[in-house]
């Protein structure tokens, strides 16, 4: 769905249909002038629409091109508009690129590979990088049929040889997995992953399936199997080119052995900055660069892929094929030609820089610059293909000569469009209507376009108010009349007004003065939030309810009495260890406790964890009897009951530039109901950084200020009152009410002024540090106070806000997350609105991690300062951060840089981050206290000086500090390859390489970042508690005894159910080979609570593994046993001398008749005993284990439906 009917309109302007005309006369360039944004992108529409090629869209910037495909896919519809983005990896880095960036550039790739008719969109960078020619990639690229016969083994190597990475489960882009005859593969070209599962040789289907609960959904006839990767070779090809590599390799060590002049010359200019003899220097370089290319051949020879090993591709092809020859007979359309080739230019000055300093310092081989066209081959690509030229400005060409001036034709040949941007009515909604009536009596189209249904509707009874009829539409698929006003549903980034057709757009941004972006949620892969945290991998720490803190040892199959079972390993102190059967699964927890500090294993058999569990135990009581008393302390005061929401508030809250996302729509309900409770609001808001927690409190503020209350924000640094003011200003304007900051950066008399307005009633909302809470600050009618990160005020602040919570409405806020077992545990105590779901991500952050190199570094910051951006350099060392400063500052002269760490006196720190946002330099060196500083959307880069020093959640954290705006961040984790690393800072690392891929890295990090949420909450004297049993222990404890404190009634456990029968009962290692997805499975089977969970499990895991083999058939069986044992009172089933007994609990009397008449059927196998307890004998004597289990669930069944229980 899009807005095809403004599309469709172009075909009666003339502008539109004389481009169109010279494009289908075959016109090699044509020049259109008078467009901007939306314009370009409608022109853009109406070619793809109407035009029978391809339209290939170069753009200067990656913005350029995001910002028009956003445009065009409302447009049109987003399916089959492409953005191919530039590779964002150095030439000479051995780092992955980014998820998302692989799959925007394969889904590019296969559209352009398989000839499907679309929009591509690039910028200048991303054309001058060389690629394989399209034929490889068509050539690796398959397709799978069902009902087709095919070699499972081969198809399991091609998808490696295609560059798919063989794990145990899918969950992500460019992965494979396989179980039995089942295939499961993510192509990075797809939206979702596949699961081809086999029959014999033969496809037997084919579906789509949910990565996060790995069910299969639709069903396919057939699939698309594109390349994992860009960079495909033969085994011819990978020969010729380890020879040539060996060769180049050899000609420059000898080169720069026999010292040429050039060389040495080059080396002396390197040695001499840097203070080292020039001998000893090229040495080293040239045994660096042989053991680099020595190690990347031999991984080549080996058949092993490794992260960009693209750089090498100048060997491989001569061909120099860029994305635009793989474009083939498109049309090219050119925005802004002027300055894609200045890109051009700036592009191609830094590709030289880059090389020339590799090259200096032999990193890499002269022959891998070849990676990269020059700007004039890219001129010439494009300038030889049938072009439109589309600019603001009529330009002819320059004369310069290049190829580029062919799509720039003589003045004369220039077209100008009938088109100009839509008035601005920002609110003015009077205006609006006069505007909209005039332009009906002209017989306009006029289209207003919403991001939601909502509102459009909310628009259209505006307009009826005021006499306008509208037509709403969900889309605009037709061609709307002459004279209509129309309301339709879509993402456009401005209006404007096309005079030759009578048409009108008007968005948001023109009728309120901004736009509302729709939020897109971000998938796994970009950030969501883990729900749960039971991955169980050998050597983690885990605690056992019974026996305490041990180490898991992974799943042992283990043979006892001649019936195979599998146990989880756990080891303790010393020799002891226990085998924890499989259906007890649910006894272990992972340990989490605070980072870096691994437990003390507990012994078995000693008191040790029995005390530490009465320890906490004891401590949880006396905070919850604190947490409790507060609790009914308020309810028992009296506080203001705000009003209903207003108008007012409907307004300002249509202002939100975007969509609510689902958590912060329940936030702003929970806050606004405690509001108008008669009794004092104490709600704790947690969320990470960019979650909208601020939009929630100035809802709230406003809510407040509506209804002539005061309103204090009270935040804990000066930097951020000047953000939270700046933040309050911009949202308040328009509406009648004063916003003032007091901090100490004001002068005495500003302080003076906002103190005696806070008195008079005249100033509304006030931000402010502690000096908010001074004896000389008084308030005229205080009713919210709005705190952010309360834990870090000092005791006296804390006091003082204990105080105020008895008396107005207080809403804190918090950027550490709160683990959702807390948030349970807590339940009826402490108020808390949680906020989970990720912030819109469309320009996720890059996170490499890299050995630490000059090189790197200078061309790190060169790339951001080039585009006016700042930079974080994070050295966590107080004692050489000048040092560092001043190491960075001869290695980019050019920049300007600051140093900011926290044994600063207060006063300078601020300025420091003050002039840092002011932009007065370009790079801040500082140390981790950014970690929870402020917004500075201008810094787009952080680098991380030896990350392997700092913890996960730090640099979570840190990498937060990024990526705010709607630009592409970047943050590289620096490490010394030579350092000596500790046991702890290897697993680090090994972590924080997952972590670029959001992996089990980022849930380390999330988790331990909770913990630290946690401790907000509850102090930190309750860390050592935590650490002492590990936090889901804790939680469970903590919720027990608020429960009892409560007075809420234990619902009782059933007794329960023993089973032990002569049966193999185990998952084998070639049904699910990985161990994680084998706990997972257990814990899905003891999770068995009805006949129907077995019956729908079964069908999951022949979906997920294929069909059951008989030891996971019988422990489903078993399972299902198990219900209806419990449900019949039974106490065990057993195996016992050539038969089965199931015997029932203490109280539990069948009638005997009953009992008689189930058995009879069974022609003497079942006999039933009385006596003080009641027995079922089962005779299995020659029955296999099968017909065993089918034989008990029978039975059972049987006494189910027709017996009644007597107790």
């Amino acid at each position: 769905m899009g807005l095809t009917g403004i599309v469709d309109l172009l075909l009666d302007s003339a502008t539109f249909t004389d481009v169109l005309r010279r494009v289908e006369q075959g016109a090699i360039s044509t020049h259109i002038s008078g467009l901007s944004g939306p314009q370009k992108s409608l022109f853009i529409s109406g070619l793809f629409r109407h035009a029978s090629s391809t339209i290939f869209v170069v753009t200067s910037t990656q913005q350029d091109a995001e910002s028009l495909s956003g445009d065009i896919s409302a447009l049109i519809g987003p399916e089959l508009v492409f953005v191919f983005p530039p590779v964002d990896v150095m030439p000479y880095e051995e780092t992955p690129m980014s998820a998302d960036l692989l799959a925007a550039r394969a889904k590019a790739l296969a559209a352009l590979a398989g000839g499907t008719k679309c929009v591509v969109l690039a910028p200048a960078r991303a054309l001058g990088r060389r690629m394989v020619p399209r034929d490889s990639y068509r050539q690796a690229t398959f397709r799978v049929r069902v009902g087709e016969v095919r070699d499972f083994e081969a198809l399991v190597h091609r998808l490696a040889g295609c560059g798919y990475e063989i794990l145990g489960k899918v969950d992500g882009r460019g992965q494979a997995s396989v179980r039995g005859g089942i295939i499961d593969v993510f192509p990075h070209s797809a939206n979702q992953p596949v699961r081809i599962e086999f029959f014999g040789d033969e496809v037997e289907s084919i579906r789509l399936f949910d990565p996060e609960t790995q069910l299969s959904q639709d069903r396919l006839d057939e699939v698309a199997i594109t390349p994992a990767r860009e960079f495909l070779y033969d085994s011819g090809r990978l020969e010729l080119a380890c020879a040539k590599i060996c060769e180049e390799l050899e000609r420059v060590d000898g080169s720069m052995a026999r010292r040429e002049p050039s060389l040495a010359g080059a080396m002396h200019t390197a040695s001499a900055r840097r203070g080292s003899s020039s001998a000893a220097l090229m040495v080293h370089t040239r045994n660096q660069l042989r053991e680099r290319v020595d190690h990347h051949l031999e991984r080549f020879e080996n058949g092993t892929f490794f992260d960009n090993d693209e750089q090498y591709l100048p060997f491989f092809y001569e061909e120099r094929v860029t994305v635009a020859d793989w474009a083939g007979e498109a049309l090219f359309v050119v925005d802004e030609p002027i300055r894609f080739k200045e890109a051009l230019a700036g592009y191609e000055a830094d590709i030289r820089e880059t090389y020339a300093t590799l090259l200096e310092a032999a990193m890499v081989l002269p022959s891998q610059a070849d990676l990269y066209m020059d700007a004039a081959e890219v001129a010439e690509s494009v300038g030889r293909r049938q072009t439109v030229a589309m600019s603001l400005l009529a330009r002819a060409a320059d004369g310069s000569g290049d190829r580029l001036d062919g799509i720039l034709p003589a003045a004369s040949d220039n077209i100008v469009a009938q088109t100009k941007q839509a008035e601005i009515f920002a609110g003015r909604f009077d205006d609006l209507v006069h505007e909209i009536k005039n332009y009906r009596k002209r017989q306009y189209r006029v289209v207003c376009v919403a991001s939601t249904g909502e509102r459009c509707a909310r628009l259209a009874e505006l307009f009826e108010e005021k006499g306008i009829s509208t037509i709403s539409c969900d889309g605009l698929e037709s061609v709307p009349e002459a004279g209509t006003i129309c309301m339709a549903e879509g993402e456009l980034s401005s209006g404007f007004q096309c005079t030759d057709i009578k048409l009108l757009v008007l968005t948001e941004a023109e009728i309120y003065g901004r736009r509302k972006k729709r939020r897109r949620f971000a998938s796994v892969e970009e950030g969501a939030r883990i729900a749960s945290y039971t991955d169980l991998s050998p050597g983690d720490y885990v605690v056992h309810v019974n026996h305490g803190v041990g180490k898991y040892g992974g799943v042992q199959t283990l043979e006892v009495a001649g019936v195979q079972r599998d146990y989880l390993l756990v080891q303790y102190a010393g020799e002891d260890r226990v085998y924890v059967p499989t259906d007890q699964v649910s006894l272990l927890q992972k340990y989490i406790g605070m980072e870096d500090s691994p437990p003390r294993l507990n012994k078995l058999g000693g008191t040790e964890w029995t005390r530490a569990k009465t320890r906490v135990r004891e401590s949880v009581q006396d905070m919850a009897e604190d947490l409790l008393r507060l609790h009914a302390a308020r309810e028992s005061v009296k506080g203001y009951a705000f009003s209903p929401d207003t108008v007012w508030q409907q307004e300002f809250e249509d202002l939100f530039p975007y969509e609510e996302t689902p958590d912060q729509w329940r936030s702003i309900v929970d806050v606004k109901r405690d509001m108008e409770k008669p009794m004092p609001m104490d709600r704790l808001l947690c969320g990470d950084v960019g979650f909208g927690k601020t939009e929630v409190a100035l809802r709230a503020a406003f809510k407040a200020a509506v209804d002539g209350k005061q309103v204090a924000v009270l935040v804990p640094t000066t930097i951020l009152a000047q953000q939270h003011y700046a933040t309050f200003s911009e949202r308040f304007r328009g509406f009648p009410m004063e916003v003032a900051i007091l901090s100490r950066f004001q002068s005495e008399a500003e302080q003076r002024r906002v103190i005696r307005g806070l008195k008079m009633g005249s100033v509304d909302v006030v931000i402010g540090t502690h000096r908010l809470l001074s004896q000389d600050v008084s308030f005229r009618d205080l009713g919210l106070v709005v705190v952010d990160e309360e834990q870090r005020f000092g005791v006296a602040q804390k006091e003082r806000l204990k105080e105020l919570r008895e008396e107005v409405d207080v809403l804190t806020l918090t950027a550490t997350p709160i683990p959702r077992t807390l948030h349970m545990a807590m339940a009826g105590v402490r108020d808390m609105s949680l906020m989970e779901t990720p912030p819109e991500n469309r320009f996720p952050i890059r996170m490499y991690v890299v050995e630490k190199n000059e090189s790197l570094i200078r061309e790190i910051l060169l790339r951001e300062i080039d585009r006016k951006g700042q930079i974080y350099f994070v050295h966590n060392r107080v004692y050489d951060i000048e040092e560092v400063a001043a190491r960075l500052s001869r290695l980019v002269p050019e920049a300007s840089i600051g140093v900011a760490h926290g044994q600063m006196p207060e006063d300078r720190l601020e300025q420091v981050m003050l002039q840092f946002m002011a932009q007065e330099f370009d790079i801040l060196v500082c140390t981790v206290i950014i970690e929870s500083g402020i917004d500075i959307p201008n810094v787009n880069t952080i680098i991380i000086d030896d990350a392997h020093n700092l913890g996960l959640a730090q640099l979570y954290q840190l990498r937060g500090r990024v990526g705010r705006t709607n630009r592409v961040a970047y943050a590289y984790l620096l490490f010394k390859r030579d350092a000596a690393l500790s046991e702890i800072a290897e697993k680090r690392l090994a972590a924080i390489r997952e972590f670029t891929s959001l992996g089990s890295g980022y849930k380390i990090a999330m988790r331990d970042l909770e913990i630290r949420g946690a401790g907000n909450i509850l102090g930190p004297e309750q860390h050592g508690h935590i650490a002492a049993v590990g936090f889901e222990m804790y939680c469970r404890l903590l919720e027990e005894t608020i429960g009892e404190l409560k007075g809420e009634q234990k619902k009782p456990e059933p007794p329960p159910v023993m089973i032990d029968l002569t049966v193999d009962a185990y998952v084998p290692d070639s049904y699910v080979p990985d161990s994680r997805q084998k706990i997972e499975v257990y814990k899905k089977i003891n999770g068995i609570e009805s006949l129907e969970d077995a019956s729908d499990l079964s069908k999951e895991f022949i979906d997920r593994f294929g069909p059951l083999p008989l030891p996971v058939d019988n422990l489903i069986a078993i399972a299902a046993l198990k219900v209806l044992a419990r449900e019949l009172g039974a106490a065990s089933i057993a195996s016992e001398r050539n038969g089965v007994v199931v015997r029932f609990a203490d109280g539990v009397r069948y009638a005997y008749s009953d009992m008689a008449r189930i058995a009879g059927p069974f022609k003497g196998r079942v006999a039933f005993a009385a006596g003080r307890t009641q027995r079922l004998r089962v005779k299995t004597h020659g029955m296999s284990e099968r017909e065993i289990l089918h034989t008990l669930m029978n039975i059972l069944s049987e006494m189910r439906q027709s017996v009644a229980v007597n107790q």
